[in-house]
């Protein structure tokens, strides 16, 4: 159903704006590079200071798909440096640790309410991520606590392990998958992608034009 790439390719159909929320060290940091390296990858991270992006390349469904992953750091301090990339994202997943209880009533209590004030597209797709979950003798929070959250509040749901790369490839891509199916998200995310071949095409013709003249 679904390959990627991380080689940036000539041109995309679609280019989507993904953010990553959540407390600090939840492990946000962790599964973007597991997702972007395609491989096992020393979780030992420095909490990202600010925000950080990465860019990665995939094909779902027969579309060239450019997504710009950015991680955002989850101490208050970095919180009215980070609430400006809320806008514009088709996508945001929200991650919590399992054996941390207070990263998952953290998403209730803080960041469900920041997209609510921060997003400016309401319809964008949110996904439920409870990472960490290699980790079942230090659970506590359970599969079912998570997924009535997500039904509550119209999130895809998942459980993941930065550690393992369980479920961190299917995270981002059905993410991706559904924001396809959104067609004010599709008309928003084919402009980046349209100007993009706009400006090869302008450039083509000026180095055209330019090698007529030399």
């Amino acid at each position: 159903m679904t390959s990627s790439s991380s080689g940036p390719g000539n041109s995309c159909h679609y280019s989507f704006k993904i953010l990553l929320i959540g407390d600090t060290g939840v492990g946000k940091s962790s599964l973007l590079v597991s997702f972007i390296s395609n491989h096992l990858v020393d979780l030992d991270l420095s909490p990202t200071i600010g925000v950080d992006f990465k860019i990665k390349h995939l094909t779902i469904a027969d579309k060239k798909l450019k997504l710009t992953i950015w991680d955002t750091a989850g101490q208050e301090r970095f919180r009215t440096l980070t609430t400006s990339y809320y806008r514009g994202s088709q996508g945001i997943i929200l991650v919590y640790d399992v054996t941390k209880r207070d990263t998952f009533t953290n998403i209730a209590d803080v960041w469900i309410k920041e997209i609510e004030l921060y997003a400016t597209n309401h319809n964008c797709v949110k996904v439920l991520v409870g990472n960490k979950a290699d980790k079942e003798s230090e659970r506590m929070v359970t599969s079912e606590e998570g997924m009535a959250f997500a039904n509550e509040y119209k999130c895809l749901f998942l459980e993941c392990s930065a550690k393992t790369r369980s479920n961190v490839e299917r995270c981002f891509e059905e993410l991706a998958l559904k924001i396809l199916e959104v067609p004010e998200l599709l008309k928003e995310g084919s402009a980046p992608a349209k100007r993009n071949i706009l400006k090869q095409k302008q450039d083509q013709r000026a180095n055209h034009q330019g090698g007529c003249c030399s």
